[in-house]
């Protein structure tokens, strides 16, 4: 009975999200929690609660809770009802190097320890541990980069399953008793610089559950491709082919309508699927040649970007895209695409709509505004002095918006058309991993600790 009531909780919620007004003009309240990457349908947005401005991890000014977390991991918390998740890869030989900043050394990390892929779930309003789980044991099949780890994908939840991906160490799915429901093997996913394919880099997309199925978004040296699978028992529900080299963005979902779109960015192929049944509805190539950032959709556009290589594009395409709408000549809208950027792509982050606005920052920390509808830009200001890797994707609440820097300095803007810092706070250790925001609680994971910051 209990499990019947939490299923039809969550059928609720998700009914709630999909109809806000997201990137209207007013930012609704959102369900509570932060079900995957960037929480609902990747909006990045936890509206509701007030968040704080200051915080002194030092001296635990608004600090919550702090605790470590061993191995390395890039993923970022989820949290649902009480329980919060995170995942970490532990190294047998002990703590191993990160190498954050701006550099272009595309060299994996050489390696041959025995890692322990594992999961772990807490009170989210303590940082109690209450369970921890081993996925997995053995040698990385693939190697990493090293600003990278072994756990960069993110876990989703829909507050009865918890699905974590590992990349070539397998999808697994646990209940949140810790019970480990199912698993697939998937074979190696080679995500190697295309260019040069010995330049592992590791997995970095993330899960994504709906209705009662998990997305995955596979882009790989060979046979990319994007999938279903059934979240009862993990049975692959339809497989698309992709003929695109590796990414490491994970995919969107949205309802529009009748309709469930699976949204993916690309090099070559950027495109939309039906996600019920796998077909392609639109496709679009010319972007930077690794793309990172997660599509979002706001006002009823697409927003897709990448910035590598020769190209930085900002696409804004209508729902009702359909065949190829790549851009072709000089002419850079056409009847899908509403408007684009040469040049204001993100190479790393999530772009965020909030309000009649998009946001956008660069690796370095450049930050830019966008009228999201038009494509006007209102602004371009630097986050910091320079020098300093952004990785992190950027998150809102409360009339704030939140960029973290790699050297774990968080940066809190006032949203709108004029450039306002409101305030800047240090987590004291290396933070790449984009924060979760539920209930009016942030949650940073850095290189070495999970924090909680709330308003007190």
């Amino acid at each position: 009975m209990q499990r019947r009531i939490l299923r039809t909780l969550c059928a609720a919620l998700l009914i709630t999200i999909s109809l806000c007004p997201i990137g209207s003009g007013e930012n609704p309240a959102t369900p509570p929690g932060w079900p995957s990457f960037r929480g609902w349908f990747a909006n990045g947005i936890a509206e509701g609660y007030r968040t704080p401005v200051q915080w002194n991890v030092k001296n635990g000014q608004n600090v919550e809770w702090k605790i470590s977390i061993p191995g390395m991991g890039h993923s970022s918390p989820v949290v649902f009802g009480n329980r919060l998740f995170i995942t970490t890869a532990v190294s047998a030989e002990g703590p191993q190097v990160l190498k954050p900043g701006l550099y272009g050394d595309i060299a994996p990390v050489e390696e041959s320890s025995v890692y322990s892929w594992k999961v772990y779930c807490l009170d989210r309003k303590t940082g109690r541990v209450i369970w921890e789980r081993t996925a997995h044991t053995g040698i990385p099949k693939i190697k990493r980069h090293p600003k990278s780890t072994h756990a960069n994908p993110t876990p989703a939840t829909d507050g009865k399953h918890l699905v974590v991906f590992f990349g070539s160490e397998g999808l697994y799915c646990y209940d949140f008793d810790g019970t480990l429901l199912w698993s697939k093997d998937l074979g190696v996913l080679d995500s190697g610089y295309y260019v040069v394919p010995s330049a592992q880099w590791e997995t970095g997309s993330s899960p994504v559950i709906y209705e009662d199925v998990v997305y995955l978004q596979c882009d790989v040296l060979k046979n990319s491709f994007v999938a279903a699978f059934r979240l009862e028992d993990g049975k692959e529900v339809w497989r698309t082919p992709r003929s695109d080299v590796p990414t490491w963005s994970t995919p969107t979902i949205h309802k529009s309508g009748d309709r469930l779109y699976l949204i993916a960015n690309g090099d070559k192929e950027a495109a939309g699927y039906d996600a019920r049944t796998g077909a392609r509805l639109w496709y679009l190539s010319g972007g930077g040649d690794i793309p990172v950032p997660t599509p979002i959709v706001a006002n009823d556009l697409i927003f897709l970007m990448s910035a590598h290589g020769q190209m930085s594009p900002i696409y804004a395409i209508r729902l009702t895209a359909s065949g190829d709408i790549s851009i072709k000549g000089i002419v850079r809208v056409n009847q899908y695409i509403a408007w684009s950027e040469d040049n204001g792509g993100a190479y790393m982050q999530t772009p965020l709509v909030y309000g009649d606005y998009l946001y956008t920052c660069q690796i370095d920390g450049v930050l830019s505004c966008y009228e999201a509808n038009t494509g006007k830009r209102m602004y371009q200001a630097r986050l910091g002095k320079g020098g300093t890797g952004f990785t992190a994707s950027g998150v809102a609440a409360d009339g704030k918006l939140y960029y973290t820097s790699e050297e774990g300095d968080v940066y809190i803007v006032k949203p709108g058309p004029q450039f306002e810092l409101l305030a800047t706070n240090s987590m004291d250790e290396v933070c790449m991993a984009t924060p979760a925001i539920s209930e009016g609680v942030l949650y940073f994971r850095t290189s070495a600790s999970l924090i909680a910051i709330r308003e007190k």
